[in-house]
């Protein structure tokens, strides 16, 4: 099965109505919902910790666009040694899931970009995390909804984990300043 699939429609004799359906491939999946989540939780703890032990605009700058660049490609590859270790997908299947898993990553950790230059650091730091939580909330439901669980037990889930990086970074960031100044 590919990503894309045409869909032909004859409306009238000699007419045909082409549509592009994007199929949610496995191999697809795994990287976007891999990618998405990484890429939101990953950043949101730079970016809290990098705040908490600099408050330097470049540096948590710095750090995001390291995280999408840096992380994304190490993700991308954590994915495809993983789907290759299986040993039951393609090689076109796991490619799919090496791209999908940068790709992903990349974009949304490089979202919390725009937050840092519109605002002051603390407040970007602030409306990142509030984002965060958002997405992290809307990708849960949508989740849940697809393997038809509760959606309130994963999107507690989800956000507890994204609550300990978060606690646990600020902190590490706290002490970091602390003893190396």
């Amino acid at each position: 099965m590919s990503v894309l699939t045409c869909v032909h429609i004859n409306i009238a004799e000699g007419f045909h109505l082409r549509y592009t359906l994007l199929i949610m491939h496995h191999s697809f999946k795994i990287g976007l919902s891999f990618g998405m989540m990484s890429g939101i939780i990953t950043t949101l703890g730079l970016m809290v910790g990098l705040h908490a032990g600099t408050h330097s605009q470049s540096a948590v700058l710095g750090g995001i666009i390291i995280i999408a660049v840096a992380d994304a490609f190490s993700d991308a590859l954590g994915i495809h040694i993983s789907e290759e270790a299986e040993n039951v997908h393609t090689a076109g299947e796991i490619w799919l899931a090496t791209f999908s898993t940068f790709f992903s990553k990349f974009i949304f950790s490089s979202l919390f970009i725009i937050p840092v230059l519109l605002f002051d650091l603390k407040t970007a730091v602030n409306v990142s995390i509030c984002a965060g939580f958002a997405l992290i909330v809307i990708i849960s439901s949508l989740l849940a909804k697809q393997q038809n669980s509760s959606p309130w037990k994963v999107i507690v889930e989800h956000v507890l984990v994204a609550c300990i990086v978060i606690v646990l970074t600020h902190n590490i960031g706290n002490l970091v300043s602390l003893y190396f100044k």
